[in-house]
């Protein structure tokens, strides 16, 4: 596995469901939050709000597209309401941050949800001193992953060099672009997807890391 790597030196990784694990249910928040802001400005009744923040995720990629799409909203208010969540019991995870810390080269995060959140998020995973640069949808002027142009945006705001990389993902619909823009990818979940886009899987996306720190490019990091 580890000379699947060998050639990577930037490290791509989502935020929700994949930088903390799923149990932690931080999205049911933002889902219910989703729904209220559509319900309170868009008069929906929280049924149909609810259906439709289903149904726009599941067409557009993200609820937030599609109320671009759909109704013409403004996404700076939207993501900074349905990104206002309490943190209180997400843990930080010291294995995590070594694994990420040892990796060698560039180490970014790039999501869906605003960078301000994901900054939120890393510093409630003690993640906060691990990466190098935070992207999200803002940098892709508001288009979501899958779409092929927002990581082409944001890919090459970063300088990313496609070929010496590595993207790590919850949704396997987020790893097709990645894949064929020549990344090595990897989806973290609790179960495998069998994708010809998908080249690994892991549960544990710390351990998988430090399983890769054992070759001979994966120098461990320096003693405090």
């Amino acid at each position: 596995m580890t000379d699947d790597f060998a050639h990577v030196r930037t490290w791509v990784f989502d935020l929700d469901n994949t930088l903390y694990p799923p149990e932690a249910r931080l999205f049911d928040q933002i889902e219910r939050r989703m729904t209220a802001w559509m319900n309170r400005t868009l008069g929906m009744e929280k049924d149909h709000a609810d259906r439709l923040r289903q149904d726009y995720w599941q067409r557009y990629g993200t609820t937030l597209a599609g109320l671009m799409a759909e109704h013409g909203v403004d996404p700076v208010g939207y993501l900074e309401d349905v990104h206002r969540i309490d943190l209180a019991d997400l843990a930080p995870d010291p294995t995590l941050a070594e694994a990420i810390g040892a990796l060698p080269g560039r180490k970014i995060i790039y999501t869906n949800g605003s960078a301000p959140y994901a900054a939120r998020v890393a510093g409630a995973r003690g993640l906060g001193d691990a990466f190098d640069a935070i992207y999200g949808v803002e940098h892709a002027g508001y288009r979501p992953k899958p779409e092929r142009a927002a990581f082409e945006r944001v890919f090459a705001r970063d300088g990313v060099e496609t070929a010496a990389a590595a993207m790590f993902e919850d949704d396997p619909r987020n790893l097709e672009v990645p894949h064929a823009l020549g990344l090595r990818t990897v989806h973290v979940a609790p179960e495998a997807t069998e994708a010809p886009h998908i080249h690994h899987h892991t549960d544990d996306l710390g351990g998988f890391l430090l399983r890769l720190r054992g070759a001979a490019h994966f120098p461990a990091p320096p003693a405090a």
